[in-house]
């Protein structure tokens, strides 16, 4: 297929994209719109918690008249508790993305360009193999609710895909969960502090307030189970460098990324065990609990002890392709290698870090350092490196951006120090 070829079809393509990954503010309301038509109707073995009203909030939610669109929220909430803390809870998570604690955030998917290469669909990068951009897949997954397994060389990119679909989606802040050898499926999920509550329960003394504290202020959910709260539109959860896992941890997320709920053993035998077995009481077996969303302040609401998702969170995993992955679990996700960058790729990565007019005043000696990059024996290396390196010639004086410098900062990542 000619480069020519494949512009037209991503551009053909691009009639049933969500996400653009051009760091571009899109027309909000069309995106809404689009939002609203694309994603109101999952494949139908994908749905999952329905809540009754929520449809009729989010097209009240998307009316471009602001004064009637208010008093259709109104009425819509007023009327039911449940539609009241999901609208106010999704409130709160779009002004914590757009608040001073979150602007780095912000500004990794507002600065981070999404190739438009065909790249491998899977990580076998042979000619044989079939090509896809990363946009095709991105977007692919948004539709069919299903995590989507990125890899690709270190510094390709993987972790700020996630930031960048948050961001232009105004989707709210990216739940990260990095991965290492010891995480186990139950850190992503929650925390139960026990022994604090045993020793907050020893230090009552007043015999007739001797009770076990409120089992919710010793819980907190990760961002895992964060991610599955029921919300009004989809979270992004970041599962960083999944590849690093205990081999169990892959197999443990099937039931999750399949069912999309989860228990909280604690709670349910709290909730079987604290109330009277009568249905009149059935609404009253809730606990609030914390979540990773730690500035905000209000806690989210667990009944009966399980967690069950209403929107299925965009599931971004990363690899750096140490390990091969069970089928099953493979059978359950997208999977897409990030491209190496192209220098169209790489001059648009530099121009949205760089201010414009320096940019244009360097362009010549830039376009030199890509040459430069991109002509390295070595097969590993990051674009943050070609930025640092723009970064200090720059800021320093022609003569002290000397060629040694330069090797340095563009030396190959699977280089050793060794002699």
């Amino acid at each position: 297929m000619t480069e020519h070829q494949t512009e037209n079809n991503s551009q053909n393509n691009k009639d049933w994209y969500l996400f653009y990954g051009d760091g571009q503010d899109h027309d909000i309301d069309s995106q809404k719109k689009m939002i609203k038509e694309k994603m109101k109707s999952p494949p139908p073995w994908r749905k999952f918690l329905e809540i009754e009203g929520i449809d009729k909030l989010k097209e009240a939610i998307n009316l471009d008249d602001s004064e009637n669109k208010n008093k259709k929220i109104e009425e819509i909430t007023k009327n039911s508790e449940e539609l009241k803390k999901i609208y106010d809870q999704w409130q709160k998570i779009q002004k914590l993305a757009n608040s001073p604690e979150n602007e780095r955030g912000r500004e990794k998917g507002k600065r981070f360009r999404v190739s438009s290469q065909p790249t491998a669909a899977n990580d076998d990068d042979s000619e044989d193999n079939p090509k896809i951009t990363v946009l095709d897949a991105v977007n692919a997954a948004i539709l069919l609710r299903r995590p989507l397994l990125v890899t690709g060389n270190p510094g390709s990119g993987k972790t700020s895909l996630a930031y960048a679909i948050a961001h232009e989606l105004k989707l709210g802040t990216v739940l990260s969960w990095p991965i290492t050898s010891r995480t186990t499926l139950q850190d992503g999920l929650y925390a139960y502090d026990a022994i604090a509550r045993l020793q907050d329960y020893q230090l009552i003394t007043d015999p007739e307030k001797k009770k076990l504290p409120d089992i919710g202020n010793y819980i907190t959910l990760g961002p895992l189970g964060t991610a599955f709260l029921p919300s009004l539109y989809p979270r992004v959860l970041l599962i960083d460098e999944i590849d690093k896992s205990d081999i169990n941890l892959p197999n443990d997320l099937l039931h999750l990324f399949e069912e999309g709920k989860f228990s909280i053993p604690e709670l349910v035998r709290w909730a079987d065990t604290s109330q009277p077995k009568t249905s009149t009481i059935e609404a009253n077996k809730t606990v609030k609990v914390r979540t990773e969303d730690a500035s905000i302040e209000d806690k989210a609401t667990i009944k009966a002890g399980r967690v069950h998702c209403s929107e299925f969170p965009i599931i971004i995993m990363t690899s750096n392709g140490e390990r091969d992955f069970p089928p099953a679990f493979v059978r359950r996700c997208l999977r897409v290698r990030m491209p190496d960058p192209d220098p169209e790729y790489l001059k648009n990565i530099i121009a949205s870090h760089f201010d414009g007019d320096s940019y244009e005043e360097t362009k010549k000696a830039t376009d030199k350092l890509i040459e430069d990059f991109r002509n390295k024996e070595a097969t590993e290396r990051a674009t943050d490196q070609l930025l640092n390196a723009i970064y200090m010639r720059n800021n320093l004086n022609p003569e002290s951006f000397t060629e040694d410098l330069q090797e340095l900062l563009f030396k190959s990542l699977s280089d050793t120090d060794e002699q």
